[in-house]
């Protein structure tokens, strides 16, 4: 595992983290028994082959 070999200051910790930004999963329109639903796009072919329900 890797280890620091020095301590990382704070203000270098805070900027390393700000960097890091989560982003929104792209969605997609889906129809199931006729009821369009807007899921993420890496699931939309678990939804079509029953594998998920929708919520709601």
């Amino acid at each position: 595992m890797a280890v620091p070999k020095r301590k990382m200051s704070r203000s270098n910790t805070r900027h390393r983290r700000a960097q890091w930004k989560a982003t929104t999963p792209q969605l997609v329109v889906v129809t199931l028994d006729g009821v369009p639903y807007r899921v993420p796009q890496r699931l939309a072919k678990a939804y079509e082959r029953g594998l998920l329900r929708p919520e709601g």
